[in-house]
């Protein structure tokens, strides 16, 4: 607390701006990027104009308490994972956002100036990305902040990657790594639980920078969408690892109507995750298969697709696709089979 009141921060209620206030004051200075953004904020409802491509719609719901905890999520950084998140669908149908709209419940002790805050990560994800923000709304919570956002996207009708195409003999990719996430939400909690115990102690962060910086700063792979354009690639089937690769593997197999075969040696871990994992006395590939929110891509490729992608950067063959009635199955190291099950966040008895 600063001696001198007069240096506290400042801080400006809500109420003081009104609806269209603060909607007004949040949105200001986000330019458009995109030529399909015809109309922004400010309007009814904003114009987008898709010249020929087929419109992809995705929105996701993000609650306090419940996928984040404001503890140790700074706000900034929530903002621009708020983005991220549904940016990430869009590019797991092999096709580009364009737009985003970002609605807000916020209870009372939520200042003007925290709002900021979270309205810069949103920017940040916003140019970063070069997605318009084109509309939204605010409103009163009895308790804590919902943020809903809606991203919009393009895509060239032959080239969209659905969760039904897997056929049997497809390959299983992966992109980046797996579990990262997963653990670097099991150091936060870890230090939250020591703070409450004891709020003078100071939180043992040093050397996780990668691990944290995957559950509070993920990104989605964009990049990933531009090299299967330039390598004309197109999955066969695909979707984000946000629910763990159990679950996400489970989704694409049931949609298809077939089964897999997961190798263990196959499915990539960083190797700070497989450390911490160790520490925490955890199976590396455990963390990997149930933690989630690692937003990186499941897809599968047609096997005379092998020669594109085997020589490209952070892509990992991890499997293949089988008949249903073999199932969904892991091969550990040691040579034994497991049932796949969609354990996701539930494995670990956190929330996602």
């Amino acid at each position: 607390m600063p001696d001198n009141p007069e240096q506290a921060p400042k801080r400006t209620d809500v109420n003081e701006l009104g609806e269209f206030g603060l909607i007004e004051h949040l949105t200001q200075g986000f330019p458009l990027h995109n030529r399909s953004s015809i109309k922004g904020v400010g309007d009814d409802a904003a114009v987008i104009d898709n010249d020929g491509l087929l419109t992809l719609v995705s929105t996701d719901l993000l609650v306090e308490g419940v996928h984040f905890d404001l503890m140790y999520s700074p706000l900034k950084h929530l903002g621009y994972k708020s983005i991220v998140v549904n940016l990430s669908d869009i590019y797991a149908m092999n096709a580009y956002p364009r737009q985003v709209t970002v609605s807000i419940a916020l209870s009372n002790r939520f200042s003007v100036e925290a709002l900021d805050e979270l309205y810069a990560g949103i920017r940040a994800a916003c140019e970063h990305y070069q997605v318009d923000l084109v509309g939204g709304d605010t409103a009163s919570s009895p308790r804590g902040l919902i943020i809903s956002v809606t991203a919009i996207g393009q895509g060239e009708k032959d080239k969209l990657a659905y969760r039904n195409g897997a056929r049997v003999g497809d390959l299983i990719c992966i992109t980046g790594n797996l579990g990262a996430a997963y653990l670097g939400l099991q150091i936060l909690e870890r230090e939250k639980r020591l703070y409450l115990e004891n709020p003078g102690i100071q939180p043992e962060l040093e050397g996780h920078d990668y691990l944290i910086g995957r559950i509070l700063k993920p990104e989605a792979r964009r990049d990933m969408i531009e090299m299967f354009a330039k390598n004309r690639l197109v999955p066969t089937a695909m979707i984000d690892v946000s629910d763990g690769l159990s679950s996400d593997l489970l989704h694409i197999c049931h949609q298809s109507g077939v089964g897999a075969v997961i190798e263990e040696s196959g499915v990539p871990i960083h190797p700070d995750a497989q450390l911490q994992a160790l520490q925490f006395q955890l199976d590396p590939i455990t963390c990997a298969l149930s933690g989630g929110e690692d937003y990186e891509l499941l897809f599968t490729i047609r096997p005379e697709d092998v020669d594109r992608v085997k020589y490209l950067p952070d892509i990992y063959i991890a499997g293949e696709i089988v008949p249903a009635a073999d199932g969904v199955k892991l091969h550990t190291k040691g040579g034994h089979i497991h049932p796949i099950e969609a354990q996701g966040w539930k494995h670990f008895g956190s929330a996602k």
